[in-house]
């Protein structure tokens, strides 16, 4: 169960059960089968449409969706804090239904009619899956206006895509992909556009694996004169980086959300341990230096929550949060690597080895803090608008 304290945000209370169901069906349902859901492959295809008919079954699938998608709509504040369960497992969004929701948000509000008729509901209903492919090899992630890949329209008015993307979460497994391309002839310093693509068309390719710190679901693609419908363009021509912004603006706040659930239960882990692990001298948590990292780790935990659902209610209302969501988003990463490494350190060796999920747990504190933009990006675009329009 997932509990609220003192001064921290506080779920609402119509939705405080649902939170506790989806904690529980995480911990119980999801959690056990996390070894084999990391795999990949055949058999990890095989436990995830079970543990989503599970999660339809008990009216846990797609909650926040819009109903006319075919989710429960469960409003966005109300969202942020299951999300935190939910994301205790890096596979509870994907078990869940919620994996889908950028994808789904940003083809709904930008797609053309033919895209929002015949992909949107089917990325709700898990019947496809969609990835975004932005970052390229040689070319600086926080720098899209740099973006090499190409798309040029033909007289038919079909576009042609060349070019390469990276570091593509889910590429391997997925049916669409959308793309930012830089458009031909237009202003390349500036303007894009970005275009959705069937996995299976000619010319598609997932070249590699790239495994994060030796994790996989991270692909590269590469893109031979690929030919995409007119009607494939998400957004106005030119406007890919808006489209882009507003996706990453909700989509820094989810991972938040999701790395706050995984430092809780690093948090859970290790205070067990410092309570059941005997030694010589006594049980760990009466050594001082392991109560020093639980402190540590709850004012890390206490003082990061309220920063991230600060973020998510901006956005849930429809105000500009670029400054909570870079906070959110630096502050979430560091506590979620810091949370997990002193939670080895209690735990000691076994802490390093494949009997707890304490090694992921800290992979994915790292990698969170180069993701979504690396912290230093976060720093200085936080730091230059203060000092251009003062404090929030």
């Amino acid at each position: 169960m997932v509990r609220a304290t003192r001064g921290e945000p506080q779920c609402p209370p119509d939705y405080v059960e649902l939170r506790d169901r989806v904690a529980e069906f995480v911990r119980t349902r999801v959690m056990p089968h996390e070894r084999v859901l990391d795999g990949g492959g055949p058999e990890a295809s095989a436990v995830l449409a079970r543990l989503r008919k599970e999660a339809k079954d008990a009216g846990l699938w797609a909650m926040p969706h819009p109903v006319e998608l075919g989710g429960q709509g469960l409003p966005f504040g109300a969202y942020a804090h299951v999300a935190e369960a939910e994301g205790a497992s890096d596979h509870g969004p994907a078990v869940l239904g919620s994996a889908s929701l950028l994808d789904a948000l940003m083809l709904w509000r930008h797609g053309s009619p033919r895209v929002r008729e015949t992909y949107v509901r089917a990325l709700v209903a898990g019947d496809l899956r969609a990835c975004y492919a932005m970052t390229e090899p040689d070319v600086p992630g926080t720098d899209p206006f740099r973006t090499a890949t190409s798309a040029e329209q033909g007289r038919d008015g079909a576009w042609r895509l060349r070019g390469r993307k990276w570091f593509t979460s889910g590429a391997a497994d997925a049916d669409l992909v959308t793309v930012l391309a830089r458009t031909d002839g237009w202003a390349p310093d500036r303007d894009g556009l970005s275009l959705l693509v069937p996995t299976g068309s000619a010319g598609f390719h997932v070249t590699r694996d790239l495994p994060v710190l030796g994790a996989a679901g991270q692909y590269e693609i590469a893109l031979d004169e690929v030919t995409v419908d007119a009607d494939h363009l998400v957004g106005e021509r030119g406007r890919a980086l808006a489209v882009a912004g507003e996706r990453l603006q909700l989509g820094r706040t989810l991972r938040c959300l999701r790395w706050l659930g995984q430092a809780q239960r690093a948090f859970a882990l290790m205070r067990e341990r410092a309570l059941s692990r005997t030694s010589s001298r006594g049980p760990l948590g009466e050594l001082q230096l392991v109560q020093r990292h639980i402190f540590e780790s709850l004012l890390a935990l206490r003082t990061t929550r309220p920063l991230v659902h600060e973020a998510a209610g901006l956005l849930d209302a429809g105000l500009d949060a670029h400054v909570e969501v870079g906070l959110a988003k630096v502050a979430a990463a560091r506590t979620l690597q810091q949370v997990a490494d002193a939670a080895i350190q209690v735990y000691g060796a076994e802490g390093l080895g494949p009997d707890t999920p304490l090694p992921g747990l800290l992979r994915t504190g790292r990698a969170a803090r180069i993701l979504d933009g690396p912290d230093e990006l976060h720093i200085t675009s936080v730091a230059r608008r203060v000092l251009r329009t003062g404090p929030p």
